[in-house]
């Protein structure tokens, strides 16, 4: 328990520099682009004289470190700025709607490959050399070579027209948990299929390692039943090495469903960065960037959680 405070504390410390890294990060590179904010603002018929009004009152003609101070205790207070003709549409409104159905979208793949991954991985493991085990590694190798966009691409063709809607719009996951479920299957599928691939392998491989165990044998050669050993001990160590892979996999899912939101029209922050690309709305990519940076950050700090409470080795220590 003291270990789990002490890492808690220390991620806690460290979120605000790896949030401040990533947004002098991103700051700066938007700071570089040709694009005018100002000209993205007003729109095409501004002004000289509105466009230089807008950059003096947005402060956009300041040196670089006070434009990124101002942007930072913009940050804090809930305010990334704002965007379109006339800076009437602000950011954090746009981000607070899609942000969810991204983490909605993330979540529901991940859970798909948690559900499908494990359980193939220690059933080949357990079958390790028999017909099982062969037709698993084979499908694990056709699903990590699968590309999301492309299986996405596929599934939209195969599906429209049929119950399994392929657009149109998200029902609430609250108002009518079905209506969503139908709605995010497919993409959550395409998004999962090569997590669950690698994670398929990857779990094959530390039941592997664990079996081969001097503690397994001794426990079978003790009288000990093998399913007895397997629930009991092999799994819990052998899950170690997977759950650490799963956490890196989330920023994968988390960039990934931002390109699968666009094939499947799902209003998500894939939307926003392509709105923002599109309309050149400097802040609103920037601000979306970030979110999703951000996002991926804490996601990070709850595996590396999950991880030591999963792992008595670490946690008794």
């Amino acid at each position: 328990m003291n270990n789990l405070l002490r890492l808690l504390g220390r991620r806690l410390v460290a979120l605000p520099i790896m949030v401040i890294g990533v947004t002098l990060l991103v700051f700066f590179i938007m700071y570089l682009s040709p694009i005018d904010p100002a000209y993205s603002a007003l729109g095409e018929f501004a002004t000289p004289e509105a466009l230089e009004k807008y950059r003096i009152d947005n402060g956009l003609n300041d040196p670089f470190l006070v434009q990124y101070l101002n942007y930072l205790a913009g940050m804090i207070q809930g305010d990334l700025g704002s965007y379109g003709v006339g800076s009437a549409n602000r950011v954090s409104d746009l981000v607070g709607t899609a942000l969810p159905i991204t983490l909605q979208l993330t979540f529901f793949g991940l859970i798909i490959a948690v559900i499908f991954a494990f359980p193939l991985g220690i059933i080949a493991a357990i079958y390790r050399g028999q017909w099982p085990d062969q037709v698993i590694r084979v499908l694990s190798v056709i699903f990590l070579g699968t590309p999301s966009f492309w299986l996405a691409g596929l599934l939209v063709l195969g599906f429209v027209g049929s119950s399994l809607p392929v657009s149109g719009a998200l029902p609430s996951i609250t108002g009518d948990f079905s209506g969503w479920f139908l709605r995010m299957l497919l993409p959550a599928i395409a998004l999962a299929t090569p997590v669950v691939g690698q994670m398929t392998r990857v779990v094959r491989t530390s039941m592997v390692e664990e079996l081969d165990s001097d503690y397994v044998r001794t426990a079978l050669g003790a009288g000990i039943p093998r399913a007895v050993v397997i629930s009991r001990n092999v799994l819990r160590n052998a899950l170690i090495t997977p759950v650490t892979v799963l956490g890196l996999r989330v920023g994968y899912l988390i960039g990934g469903a931002v390109v699968i939101e666009i094939i499947f029209n799902l209003q998500g922050m894939g939307r926003v960065l392509v709105t923002g690309i599109q309309a050149n709305y400097v802040t609103l990519v920037q601000g979306g960037v970030l979110v999703v940076a951000i996002a991926f950050i804490i996601v990070n700090i709850i595996v590396d959680l999950l991880y030591l409470l999963i792992n008595p080795r670490i946690r008794s220590v």
